[in-house]
């Protein structure tokens, strides 16, 4: 049966779905907590460079319509097998990583907030990372149901708590006069303090590009892939704008920013709403935790199989048991994810560290995905392109997102994230650069003709629908 086409208004919730995640509640309360409303601004800017991602992810989709959406693949005809391996196990295996060790975390401490107060949060994260270990290798979709619901439950939570403090309707007794302490211009340390917050504001729009797997599905792809990331960036820049000036109303700035479980946005539902709130808020956080969680899962043993089969990383990621789950794959994500919590970067005061270095790999590769754009371009003048504006969106994408690595954060703390992202990326380049040389054996920057990279996705799409294993990617 002939799968339905999706709307504009699907790919828009698709996007929205796939952007928002309990971690960005975080970041909002944290930001806003640092600047005050200044974070608005950066929140502005980062909607404005995503959108030139998105511009760069449209194009490619274009020249490369039968590509699944693989950052990987794009780059293989961009810029070769180096960048190619590179990109992927930045932003899809270190990335996920470190960003489930903060969803995960954040779970486990409001679980604890609100049921086992007594019990270290690390072990409540452990308990959900074997549940979800043990899920995933029965090859049960636990969430694949409820997704659509939960996402539901979290951004209909933002713009209804958004809508609730923005206009002063919660309780009185813990309303803030922010203006009071609301730190001016030169206090925030001007444009270079609005500017450094961006990497922040970064991860509230992070993924734009998660619909292009499901761009053979929609009614108008060559509109409505760019037009439904924008907006969905357009629309979450609203809605966060909205919630993050209702939190400054109910929680103090200092409150925001050093909250002591490191969850702003429950210390914020309580003073809004007393113990209800908290029971909402604890709530939809664990729903959505759980949910991002359980699709990293799923969606990161498939990538490194993917990875697998293409020969970039070990065949033994390529192994599944009879239930069709990848498990080496979910076997590693666990112990990485495991090692993590237990260290000290599984406690809730780490979980901002943990996101701003999982950001510095996303930038990376999204760097790389325009330069790739601007070597096509050069490569294959002749297709059929919209939006090219000589360059200057990807130009500028690549200049911004370079600040926003070199000013990830500030003091003590930037020198951690460099600390654990540069030995990251050593043992990163030192793996490509072996594997490419001496098991691949091919030339790391000698790209792949681009329509030699779209037959080559074709064809193996068709395998996949000939053996039955070609399945819709869901969202959330």
């Amino acid at each position: 049966m002939q799968q339905k086409k999706l709307g504009l208004f699907s790919a828009v919730a698709i996007n929205v779905g796939l952007i928002v995640a309990t971690s960005c509640l975080v970041s909002l309360g944290t930001g806003m907590g640092s600047i005050g409303r200044w974070f608005i601004i950066p929140l502005f800017l980062v909607v404005i460079l995503n959108s030139f991602v998105g511009l760069s992810f449209a194009e490619l989709n274009q020249l490369m319509p039968d590509v699944d959406g693989g950052t990987g693949q794009y780059l293989l005809a961009g810029m070769g097998p180096m960048a190619s391996m590179m990109g992927n196990l930045s932003a899809y295996v270190i990335t996920q990583i470190l960003s489930l060790t903060a969803e995960i975390t954040l779970c486990g401490t409001v679980i604890k907030q609100l049921f086992f107060p007594q019990i270290d949060n690390r072990i409540i994260s452990m308990i959900l990372l074997v549940v979800f270990l043990f899920v995933n290798i029965k090859g049960v979709d636990l969430f694949a149901k409820v997704q659509d619901i939960v996402v539901v439950l979290l951004v209909g939570s933002m713009i209804l708590l958004g809508i609730i403090s923005f206009f002063k309707l919660g309780n009185p007794a813990h309303l803030v006069d922010y203006s009071a302490s609301a730190p001016t211009f030169s206090q925030i340390g001007g444009m270079k303090g609005i500017m450094n917050s961006m990497a922040l504001a970064f991860w509230l729009f992070i993924g734009v590009e998660f619909i292009i797997p499901q761009a053979k599905n929609l009614k108008n792809p060559k509109r409505d892939v760019l037009l439904s990331m924008i907006v969905a960036l357009v629309l979450l820049l609203i809605v966060q704008a909205f919630l993050g000036c209702g939190m400054t109303n109910y929680v103090s700035l200092k409150g925001l920013a050093n909250d002591p479980q490191s969850t702003p946005h429950i210390t914020f539902a309580i003073n809004l709403l007393g113990m209800p709130g908290k029971v909402w808020m604890g709530i939809v956080t664990i729903l959505a935790g759980i949910s991002t969680v359980n699709t990293g899962y799923a969606s990161l043993s498939k990538i490194m199989q993917g990875m697998s089969e293409a020969g970039m990383v070990p065949k033994v990621f390529s192994r599944t048991n009879k239930n069709n789950a990848a498990y080496v794959g979910l076997i590693f994500m666990s112990v990485a994810v495991g090692i993590l919590v237990v260290s000290g970067m599984g406690k809730a005061q780490a979980v901002t560290f943990l996101i701003l270095s999982g950001s510095c790999f996303w930038l990376f590769t999204y760097c790389l995905v325009h330069i790739s754009v601007l070597i096509l371009r050069k490569k294959y003048p002749d297709r059929s392109r919209r939006f090219t504006m000589k360059g200057i969106p990807q130009i500028i994408g690549i200049i911004g997102n370079v600040y926003m690595i070199a000013n990830i954060s500030t003091g003590a703390d930037r020198i951690r994230i460099y600390e654990l992202c540069g030995v990251l990326f050593v043992v990163l380049v030192t793996y490509c650069s072996i594997w490419i040389r001496f098991v691949m054996k091919v030339k790391p920057f000698a790209a792949m003709d681009m329509d030699e990279v779209n037959r080559k996705a074709l064809s193996y799409e068709e395998e996949e629908e000939r053996i039955g294993l070609r399945r819709p990617v869901s969202a959330g």
